[in-house]
């Protein structure tokens, strides 16, 4: 099996390119908080994610909501966003951003069996860069590690500069 290499191009993520089926991870938080960053974007484009996320915290659901997990929901007929609880908290404590590598790498774990099962290509924004404050070097290599290097296809959007 070839590893593949992360595909970076100008876009949306909530837009993936080209034909086939997508998953969409981005990372969510441990407490329940859904309203700044890419998921705005994301309920802009489709309102299931956040309220299917809403339903996890509140228990309605058999999955644990705690970190590392994932919830997959299905927004398009090959499209399916991956909520992964990669980051605790909302903010920095004691200058430790709220990003957990190892959450983001047990999340990711399970986003490379669905997208085998579904034979699914995976886009996503920067995960985890953002506001959860990590470093993407080394968020990269953990997809590169969890994705890529089990054959599947990763294309990472970042979004046009403003001009």
């Amino acid at each position: 099996m070839t590893v593949a290499k992360i595909e970076y191009v100008e876009g949306d993520a909530t837009q993936p390119q080209g034909e086939g089926r997508k998953i969409i991870p981005h990372i969510c938080n441990d407490v329940g908080a859904w309203g700044k960053g890419f998921v705005l974007a994301l309920s802009r484009r489709w309102p299931e994610p956040e309220k299917e996320y809403r339903r996890w915290f509140r228990g309605e659901l058999p999955l644990p909501f705690e970190l590392g997990r994932v919830q997959f929901v299905q927004v398009e007929p090959a499209i399916w966003v991956a909520n992964i609880i990669g980051q605790h908290g909302l903010r920095p404590q004691k200058g430790i951003p709220p990003i957990r590598y190892d959450a983001v790498r047990q999340g990711l774990r399970h986003v490379a069996d669905f997208a085998v099962q579904k034979r699914a290509e995976v886009h996503m924004p920067r995960i985890g860069a953002g506001l959860a404050g990590g470093d993407w070097e080394t968020i990269s290599r953990i997809i590169q590690e969890e994705l890529c290097g089990r054959g599947i296809k990763v294309v990472v959007y970042d979004l046009p500069r403003k001009r």
